[in-house]
């Protein structure tokens, strides 16, 4: 980073220097053009151009990666549940019951911690948790043991995944120098407006200023998958959670369920 500041700062102070040293020379040659402003600003104008779609590309592979990652636990959920049904009982019932209030542990309390960008919830935890107390029980030697497993295992990885998608992938100064980037260069532009203006390069430069603005308000709100006006939608999750629900009390009963509409353990359960 030293270095880095050095050199921009030895670039510039050359710079400045050979213009001191060459300035008499500059004003003696006729027909020279002196540089003009909008030759100063263009470069900047670019950057901002230039950072504006790298972070841009960001914040969309972001939140494409976590709508990505909530369709894939929603899908390695549903098959967990559907092997589980395999499994010798009473293995089974509890492994299927934990996979319907895991999924409603996940829809009601996890959500909301990656909405407010705190990430896990014990919740759910309690009901993976469980998940392993199961196998333990069933034990290597069982035909089922290796597949059930898997099954948590690429659970356990799409879970992790949706909540790491869950943070900012921008980090704050990066946003920041970017919102200072996009200020100046909007400042410049105006600095740069013809003396006998017209209402068009005046119109011209707002409606580019308000471009500049939704961008910004467009690449802070995908930035943050599960919390802006563009969110990524639970309905794979909840679809699933509809379908293993329906499946479990149609099996064993709606009293059954070792949880409430929320997730959260009911007593003694």
């Amino acid at each position: 980073m030293l270095t880095t500041i050095a050199v921009a700062v030895g670039a510039l102070a050359l710079g400045l220097f050979f213009n001191w040293l060459l300035k008499r020379r500059r004003h003696l040659e006729p027909g020279g053009e002196p540089i003009t402003n909008s030759d100063l600003t263009s470069p900047m104008e670019t950057l901002a151009v230039l950072l504006l779609a790298f972070v841009m590309v960001v914040a969309a592979e972001s939140y494409s990666a976590a709508d990505e990652a909530v369709r894939s636990e929603a899908v390695v959920v549903e098959h967990l549940f559907e092997f589980a049904e395999f499994a010798p009982e009473p293995a089974a019932r509890t492994l299927q019951g934990a996979t319907v209030c895991y999924t409603r542990a996940v829809l009601t309390h996890e959500w909301s911690y990656m909405e407010q960008g705190t990430g896990l919830s014990p919740v759910p935890s309690i009901w993976s948790a469980r998940f392993r107390e199961v196998l333990r029980e069933l034990g290597a030697a069982d035909p089922l043991f290796e597949t059930l497993v898997n099954a948590d295992e690429r659970r356990s990885e799409a879970r992790m995944e949706r909540i790491a998608q869950s943070a900012p992938a921008i980090p704050e100064i990066l946003y920041w120098f970017m919102v200072l980037s996009l200020a100046v260069t909007v400042a410049a532009f105006a600095f740069n407006l013809p003396a006998h203006r017209r209402g068009v390069e005046i119109t011209t430069l707002v409606v580019l200023t308000v471009l500049f603005t939704l961008c910004l308000m467009l690449i802070r709100d995908v930035d943050r998958p599960f919390a802006g006006v563009i969110s990524v939608s639970d309905g794979s999750l909840r679809s699933t959670e509809e379908y293993i629900t329906e499946g479990y009390t149609t099996r064993y009963g709606e009293d059954s369920v070792p949880c409430e509409g929320t997730g959260d353990p009911r007593e003694g359960s």
